[in-house]
């Protein structure tokens, strides 16, 4: 794979979250809103959203009385998350940062309660870089600790659509998407045992999409 290629994406990203600040709606993810059902039942107050984007989730999730740690590396997104919790009255409940996943996160070992993020394995991420990633939040998790993520599987109607990057990975109008198989999310586990990998669809194509569920050994 062409590393310069997916390192454009950051751009990319910027330039959509500049033009299109409500590019994904302000409804949140159907995956935050089951997610938040776990954390209630686990009693999880604290948790560390990962490619928070926009802000959609991560503001649902601080108006449930979570309080939410965000990263995202596009600091456009990073602001417009800001400006929004700011103008809920949410500042108390979200903390942001920016900040690139493929880089040691910038947490303790076992600090955390739980980690989420929406689609966020399935970007410009190699095997790789997704297994590191994966073995960072192991660490940083406390025992026991939740890591809860969502993919486009192998089943998405965009699957092997657009210019073949490398992997599973598919550039279509000028976005890259990693689609996983249930075999590539088991894959990359190593140090979690797998609670659940759940389908669900959202959206209007619609993306098809695994919710993983992992807790920490």
């Amino acid at each position: 794979m062409d590393k310069k290629v997916l390192d454009q994406q950051s751009q990319y990203w910027e330039k959509n979250f500049l033009s299109k600040p409500e590019m994904f709606g302000l409804d949140p993810s159907k995956a935050a809103i089951n997610t938040l059902k776990t954390f209630k039942e686990k009693n999880i107050k604290k948790i560390v959203e990962l490619g928070a984007g926009l802000g959609r989730d991560t503001l649902f999730f601080s108006k449930n009385s979570i309080n939410v740690e965000a990263l995202d590396y596009s600091s456009v997104a990073i602001k417009i998350i800001n400006k929004k919790a700011l103008e809920a009255k949410l500042s108390n409940f979200i903390s942001t940062k920016i900040f690139d996943v493929r880089k040691k996160l910038p947490f303790k070992d076992n600090s955390i309660e739980a980690c989420f993020s929406h689609m966020l394995y399935c970007m410009a991420l190699s095997t790789t870089e997704l297994k590191y990633l994966n073995s960072e939040i192991c660490r940083i998790l406390k025992p026991g600790g939740f890591n809860i993520y969502t993919v486009r599987h192998t089943g998405d109607g965009d699957y092997k659509n657009g210019t073949h990057i490398g992997e599973n990975l598919y550039k279509n109008d000028g976005f890259i998407v990693h689609f996983f198989s249930e075999e590539k999310v088991r894959k990359i586990t190593d140090g979690f045992t797998v609670i659940s990998i759940e389908k669900f669809e959202e959206g209007k194509f619609p993306r098809k999409l695994f919710r993983v569920t992992l807790k920490k050994k």
